[in-house]
């Protein structure tokens, strides 16, 4: 007997067992008798295999009861035994809906706006295309190398989320063939966009990206997500998602390179996921390919770290001010309070 809030569903097996004792027979002796095996008469009693239109018939032999009863029975057994594991299902997806950002989700149209929990769980699922809610948690399906700043329950539920929105707006984009090599030979002319407006880097970096097999994605900021990026497989692309909330240059652009620096490091063709070393690495092949480590050095060992100095370290070479003052606070060479005028403010429409 299997149960759900709503229904019960009670196997034929129930009924055959009140048979038998009503006519004070053993189990074994109705196996004799049934010509099947005491295993798989214990096994069709607790409803464990399904009752055949042929042991139907050698029930109505033995049991004088027709066939057409117990293959009637069996159909609503399964009819009721489907239902109860749907409502089921249904009730943990309800608890499991809770944990994701609905109302933000609904704000940038990605669900359909609902208050009634069971047509959320349906919205959700149609938006990461599975069948039940507790399987988007699965290594087979989710594989993230991404950056965030913090790590909770709720900030892991709002990247799957996130996630699972670039990877649809992806599908919209067209890529060459994943071309590692080409990527490699691409970051130096993607570092020189770090001086550029976005109206003009955005459409050359979509560009190019493409042209390696990778699918740029903008997506709106996921409260308390602490996201950034994220990067993943999906068939024969890759996809790399950005947050576009009012962002410093620096933030951006060290984002885009963490994440570059996984899909060239190779860590998201891992299954399950980055480890913290990989997300070490990602880190060290964003800051050294923005701001190489020699001249940085050089120039903080100067010890004249000053507006003009910064603002001439920048442009000697080639990249955005703001991306050597974030470097500075974040190696605390400056307060966090300094010179953030020189940080370049971006508004990127997803």
């Amino acid at each position: 007997m299997v149960r759900s809030r709503n229904t019960i569903a009670t196997p034929p097996g129930f009924t055959i067992k009140e048979q038998l004792v009503d006519r004070g027979m053993s189990q074994k002796e109705f196996a004799a008798r049934m010509a099947l095996s005491e295993k798989h008469v214990s096994r069709l009693i607790n409803g464990e295999v399904q009752l055949t239109p042929d042991v139907a018939i050698r029930l109505e032999m033995v049991l004088g009861i027709p066939a057409k009863f117990w293959n009637n029975l069996e159909a609503i057994y399964r009819e009721k035994l489907e239902r109860v594991n749907q409502e089921n299902e249904m009730d943990e997806d309800i608890e499991l809906v809770k944990k994701f950002p609905y109302k933000e989700m609904v704000k940038y149209g990605w669900v359909e706006s609902t208050l009634r929990a069971e047509d959320r769980v349906i919205s959700l699922r149609k938006h990461f295309e599975v069948v039940r809610l507790t399987l988007v948690n699965q290594s087979g399906i989710t594989r993230i190398a991404c950056r965030r700043t913090a790590e909770t329950e709720k900030a892991d539920y709002a990247l799957l989320a996130w996630a699972q929105q670039a990877k649809i707006e992806a599908r919209q984009r067209k890529t060459m063939p994943i071309n590692i090599e080409k990527l490699v030979s691409e970051l130096p002319a993607i570092r020189e966009m770090t001086c550029m407006d976005p109206s003009e880097f955005c459409p050359k970096l979509i560009a190019s990206l493409a042209d390696c097999g990778i699918a740029l994605v903008f997506l709106p900021h996921i409260g308390g997500s602490f996201l950034h990026g994220a990067s993943f497989y999906d068939g024969n692309k890759i996809v790399l998602g950005l947050t576009v909330r009012g962002r410093d240059a620096d933030k951006f652009w060290f984002s885009l390179f963490h994440e570059l620096g996984h899909i060239v490091l190779g860590h998201i063709s891992q299954i399950e996921g980055t480890s913290d070393a990989d997300e070490a690495n990602a880190d060290l092949f964003a800051r050294n390919h923005l701001i190489p480590l020699s001249p940085f050095n050089e120039f903080v060992l100067s010890g004249q770290i000053t507006r003009e100095a910064i603002i001439s370290f920048a442009k000697d070479i080639g990249i955005d001010v703001g991306i050597v003052v974030g470097r500075l606070q974040k190696e605390g060479y400056l307060h966090y309070n300094w010179f953030n005028d020189l940080k370049t403010k971006y508004e990127i429409k997803s």
